[in-house]
């Protein structure tokens, strides 16, 4: 069953390992029955090759042709049936992959803030690359561990039947090859965990100095940022190289007992063919058939335990990616109200009020009721919930206790989105989607954006782009002053004449012309009759508007 599916019945969401690998598990299934029986196939075709071998060392009376015949049409099964092992394990992998992606989209779509388990960076490296590292182990290590727990034990059935002596070398040596495997895989596991992280970290690190990329610029720091991605870097080239070491040291000693086993396995047949020794069979000496039989037997019993070791490898790297999943997921945050989707406008009057609300983290706001078309200014210190009672009162964070109701109901997920559409937002940080400038204003609304523009005193500024409204900004408007990108969120927040505008820190770190610029702007849409809500430290801004309420003492 799937997170999606799960979370519909109301079931439990705290995914194990097996539940992340459910949506391939029966495809996986099927691969490692089919890797099994491909593997199975080759000890007829060793049958018929020692049986002509031996044939012609002994002058027996064989067909050359029914047996080249008969190998090859063993051979073409065994590839046939390799190959449709090999696409229904690459199907599992995608279907995991794909149904973990689509989650991790899903949910932090659904996400009203940050996590504790990192930023956007450590997300995307999840959703990107450390998935695609699931790929390598549903492929090979399922199909890998099939084969080694049916073909190894056939094989030493068959060679118990010709020789002893051949069966206790494969018992004495092919344990050893498992052993040493897990134990390399502790190792491993570890060195892939801060392979991990690492990622992680310079992907995180990588973000926040691109938003920052101007100021970098500004301040003359960008030696001190190549140095600093200069260590990051070689500190992920470090754990790449453990873990690759850790891999090359394994398989050197796991090819070196691989060798040795069928190293001994052919010295005792030669001798045994030469006559020199005469012990290991039950029953006379050992025949050339059966000899030739055993060698050709011999690398196939090693090989499904070469490739699990090979595969373990992907194994430890998969659990680490398994471990960060389930990271992932237990970093719980508020959850947006609604779906975030366009909707219908809800009904009823601009109105606004919230009683006895508590944050998340303990914070108690007082009670708040705000009038429709009235302007009020949430004041304060920093840090004690003005940008909280403005998120709670759009619906993208939902109160510990206490309710929030808009328009005369109370806000929950049934009518935030309607509710959302009635709103003008204005973030304290412009942010900005790749796309032009005309989509970051409209998206995708029919109309001209030109009154919006010049009711933000942003036209000019607009005219004077490359593109005009085509032009493509950065995600923080690269290429304009804090205050243009500040005044195109106030455009972007009226354009759809919203009922409701909300203005985190609208004039913070604006000069005294701009400041009053976006100040008279949003009070134009207050004059039209929206309901304006800003949070700020702005006493000027603050006078201006029909009344203020202080959250956390004095502003």
């Amino acid at each position: 069953m799937t997170y999606q599916e799960r979370a519909g019945e109301g079931g439990d969401t705290t995914s194990t390992a097996a539940d992340w690998l459910a949506p391939g598990r029966r495809d996986q299934r099927r691969a490692s029955v089919l890797a099994a029986l491909a593997n199975l196939i080759w000890p007829l075709q060793a049958a018929l090759v020692a049986y002509a071998l031996g044939g012609l060392l002994t002058g027996g009376d064989i067909s050359p042709v029914v047996v080249a015949l008969g190998f090859i049409a063993l051979g073409g099964l065994r590839a046939i049936v390799g190959f449709v092992s090999e696409a229904l394990a690459e199907t599992a992998a995608i279907k995991v992959v794909q149904d973990a992606r689509s989650m991790i989209v899903a949910r932090e779509a659904q996400r009203a803030e940050d996590t504790t388990f990192g930023g956007a960076g450590s997300i995307s490296a999840l959703a990107g690359e450390k998935l695609e590292l699931l790929i390598p182990y549903l492929t090979r290590y399922g199909p890998a561990r099939a084969r080694v727990m049916v073909v190894p034990i056939a094989i030493l059935l068959l060679a118990l039947w010709n020789s002893w002596a051949v069966a206790l070398i494969f018992v004495m040596s092919g344990p050893l090859i498992p052993v040493f495997m897990a134990l390399v895989g502790m190792a491993a596991k570890d060195a892939s965990r801060r392979q991990m992280d690492e990622i992680a970290t310079l992907n995180d690190l990588l973000i926040e100095r691109l938003s920052a990329l101007v100021d970098v610029r500004l301040l003359g720091a960008g030696d001190a940022v190549l140095a600093g991605f200069a260590t990051k870097a070689a500190n992920l080239r470090t754990r790449t190289m453990a873990v690759l070491r850790v891999a090359f040291l394994s398989s050197t000693v796991l090819e070196l007992f691989a060798a040795i086993g069928v190293a001994m396995v052919a010295v005792f047949v030669g001798f045994s063919l030469l006559g020199e020794l005469e012990f290991g069979t039950w029953t006379g000496p050992l025949t050339p058939q059966a000899g030739i039989f055993l060698l050709l037997l011999a690398p196939e019993f090693y090989q499904p335990l070469r490739d699990l070791s090979a595969a373990w490898h992907d194994k430890a790297a998969a659990e680490a990616v398994l471990d960060d999943l389930s990271a992932w997921e237990a970093a719980d945050t508020s959850v947006l109200l609604g779906q975030g989707g366009a909707a219908t406008r809800l009904h009823g009057p601009a109105s606004v009020n919230l009683s006895g609300c508590v944050l998340p983290n303990g914070t108690v706001l007082p009670d708040i009721a705000i009038a429709p078309g009235e302007s009020v200014a949430l004041v304060g210190p920093s840090g004690t919930g003005k940008t909280s009672a403005l998120r709670m009162i759009a619906g993208l964070l939902k109160p510990t206790s206490g309710t929030v109701t808009v328009a005369g109901q109370p806000l929950d997920a049934s009518i935030a989105d309607a509710w959302r559409a009635r709103l003008g937002w204005m973030p304290q940080a412009p942010h900005f989607l790749n796309a032009s400038l005309r989509h970051n204003l409209t998206f995708g609304r029919q109309g001209d954006p030109a009154q919006a523009l010049q009711q933000a005193a942003v036209a000019n500024v607009v005219a004077g782009l490359p593109q005009g409204l085509n032009t493509r900004l950065g995600e923080t408007g690269g290429g304009l002053s804090g205050g243009e990108a500040r005044r195109l969120t106030l455009a972007r927040a009226i354009y759809a004449g919203p009922d409701v505008i909300i203005a985190d820190e609208p004039t913070a770190d604006l000069d005294a012309i701009t400041a009053t610029t976006v100040t008279d702007g949003l009070l134009a849409q207050n004059a039209q009759g929206a309901t304006l809500i800003v949070a700020t430290h702005d006493t000027a801004l603050a006078a201006r508007m029909d009344r203020v309420i202080r959250i956390g003492g004095a502003a």
